[in-house]
């Protein structure tokens, strides 16, 4: 299997050449724009690695991977009208560079984009991918929705947050990976499979990013530390502390939730020292961990070769120890 550096590297290339400004202008500009902008390019990649590690040419891959980042870049444009962010990955969001409008157009076209990408696969093979694609685009909807129906609850519990994550974000992780094991011409039990172990990673992977808004490093993390407790955000964090806490506690817990402050920082402080109190800091890293062991242990199960199994471990340690 290659260097990550090198399905990377490919990847951006294939983008370039495929994704083109074209009239009208207005439409087309916002979306290179927003592809341009970066990111870990995580998605893409997987449905890459999915490939090889079946016996397939990673280049067969890059039509899908195009559309899973086409579409996932999509959804970001979408959510940051919905949370009226100004900035996404350092730079103006496409509502605030151009306007709302152009944005949910852009958008709209970029969700039809990602499936002509797939237009490119032959029968069986189209057929299972737009399944898949269709199937997975839906849940990603439903994850959003669960999300907003949590912003006004105090009662949301470990489990629905578990599944809002699972459909928001790790579908289209399962998905990415699933995606290279059909291209590849994987068995239906395999495919299942490394969708598997591809959604407890992503749970994995998200449980990482909550843990890592509160006490990452400013430096490497790439966002604002504490971002989540500033908006209020229901994370696992939050909802183990508020189950666990002392009525003292839970009432302090609550109090730091109902404000909207001009300046933040000693609510941050406060409400991370409150998560250690509780224990809900060691909780989600035990939840990462346990997800994390739940893809291994699924990934043990695959028919693939030693050597591919050990670069899909790498990655999923990879991503459950970064700092950014």
């Amino acid at each position: 299997m290659l260097k990550l550096e090198q399905y990377k590297e490919d990847f951006l290339a294939h983008l370039q050449k495929k994704i083109n400004v074209v009239e009208p202008q207005n439409l087309y500009n916002p979306i290179e724009y927003i592809l341009d902008l970066g990111g870990k390019r995580l998605r893409p990649i997987l449905v890459l690695m999915g490939t090889t590690a079946f016996g397939g040419d990673y280049k067969n891959g890059l039509d899908a991977a195009l559309a899973v980042e086409v579409f996932h870049n999509f959804t970001l444009l979408h959510d940051d009208i919905m949370d009226d962010a100004p900035l996404r990955r350092g730079e103006a969001t496409v509502h605030e560079k151009w306007d709302v409008n152009t944005a949910i157009l852009s958008g709209d076209a970029m969700l039809i984009l990602a499936n002509q990408l797939l237009e490119s696969y032959d029968g069986a093979t189209f057929k299972k991918l737009m399944q898949l694609f269709n199937k997975t685009a839906l849940e990603v909807c439903e994850g959003q929705q669960y999300d907003m129906d949590f912003e006004t609850r105090n009662d949301v519990t470990a489990e629905e947050y578990i599944k809002m994550i699972g459909l928001k974000t790790s579908v289209l992780v399962a998905a990415a990976l699933e995606m290279g094991a059909i291209i590849a011409g994987a068995s239906e039990e395999d495919s299942k499979k490394i969708y598997e172990f591809g959604l407890n990673l992503g749970i994995a992977f998200q449980l990482q990013d909550d843990y890592l808004d509160a006490y990452g490093d400013a430096a490497t993390f790439g966002k604002q530390v504490g971002g989540d407790i500033m908006e209020n955000k229901k994370t696992f964090l939050y909802i183990e502390a508020l189950k666990n806490a002392t009525p003292e506690l839970k009432e302090e817990l609550l109090h730091w939730y109902d404000q909207i402050l001009e300046d933040n920082t000693e609510k941050v402080v406060r409400v991370k020292e409150l998560f250690q109190l509780i224990g809900s800091d060691t909780m989600t890293r035990a939840a990462i961990e346990n997800y994390t062991k739940k893809a291994f242990d699924v990934l043990d199960e695959i028919s693939i070769s030693e050597a591919n199994s050990l670069v899909l471990k790498q990655f999923g340690q990879n991503l459950m120890t970064r700092t950014v």
